[in-house]
């Protein structure tokens, strides 16, 4: 399998190009401010034809290049109805201006072919399964996918916003809430094996097995504790 990553924009926001191998179909994942060329450099260089656009959550800096990426290559995007809208009004999810000119080249606005995420959803793409899992903390509408163990590689799992190496995602801004975000971790996170490889929306590559003994949220979702109000998260959007 290939993978190919990498931060763009003014947030650092990992977009990923998921793919069997070099010179197949792919799937890429999170889009966002400023994605647009290093995704057609991926793609030139692996030489991969994208199959859609598949996207954790709506929040500008992780969806703000699907519109030109999805209309290069007529590819659909697929996002959880949860955050849907922050598409075409970011401004709204945020409760604050994002600052237009400071950004630039930004498309706000859904692309021609928009398809929803369901909990417990089963993608085929690209000759490659993701299993969907509903994740609100971070946003309503914030969704994992999961990519099964096989002999060669262990289970690979796109966590968005929810799980950070060392730490989680905000819940401050408007659809966020820390009881949903530690009940998301709970139910999400704490079953995945350890070996599973967690690939995050900001930050480095992690895996569950060292989340788990040293990531301070996850910890106290295991011992069936609450994290404290000073400890709140402030990574990304």
């Amino acid at each position: 399998m290939l993978i190919a990553g990498f931060p763009a924009g003014a947030w650092g926001t990992n977009c990923y190009l998921v793919a069997p191998a070099a010179g197949e179909e792919c799937v890429i994942i999170d889009p966002g401010h400023q994605a647009t060329q290093g995704v057609e450099d991926a793609l030139k260089k692996h030489r991969l034809k994208p199959v859609a656009v598949i996207l954790t959550h709506g929040h500008i800096d992780h969806v703000a290049s699907v519109v030109p990426v999805c209309g290069a290559h007529d590819v659909p995007a697929w996002i959880h109805p949860g955050d849907r809208f922050m598409m075409s009004d970011p401004e709204k999810a945020l409760g604050r201006s994002i600052g237009m000119p400071l950004l630039g080249e930004l498309t706000v606005g859904e692309p021609d072919d928009v398809r929803e995420l369901s909990d417990g959803a089963e993608l085929k793409l690209a000759g490659l399964e993701f299993s969907v899992a509903h994740a609100p903390g971070h946003t309503k509408g914030s969704v994992t996918f999961r990519m099964p163990e096989t002999a060669e590689i262990p289970s690979v799992f796109f966590s968005g916003d929810l799980l950070f190496a060392g730490s989680i995602g905000r819940t401050d801004l408007p659809g966020g809430s820390m009881d949903e975000m530690l009940a998301s971790l709970a139910r999400v996170c704490l079953p995945l094996e350890d070996s599973t490889v967690v690939l995050s929306g900001h930050g480095p590559q992690t895996t569950i097995g060292q989340e788990r003994a040293t990531n301070p949220y996850l910890r106290q979702v295991a011992a069936g504790q609450g994290a404290t109000p000073e400890a709140a998260p402030r990574r990304g959007m």
